[in-house]
C-alpha cells in the first residue's frame, strides 16, 4: 500500500494525472482477460467486445 501512497504523491506532484486513465484501462482489461480465461461460460460473450 505504501507504493499506492507513493505513486499518487507523485502524480499530485508534477502534474501526471493524464496516466491515471491509461493505468485504469490496463487494470479493466487485464481483469477481463482473466475472467476470459478462467470462466469457459462467459468467454465468447467477453470475446465479443473485441
Amino acid at each position: 500500500m505504501d507504493f499506492l501512497a507513493e505513486f499518487f504523491i507523485f502524480l499530485r506532484e508534477r502534474r501526471k494525472f493524464w496516466i491515471v486513465p491509461i493505468l485504469l484501462f490496463l487494470v479493466v482489461l487485464v481483469g477481463l482477460g482473466i475472467v476470459a480465461t478462467s470462466a469457459g461460460g462467459l468467454s465468447p460473450f467477453i470475446y465479443a467486445l473485441f
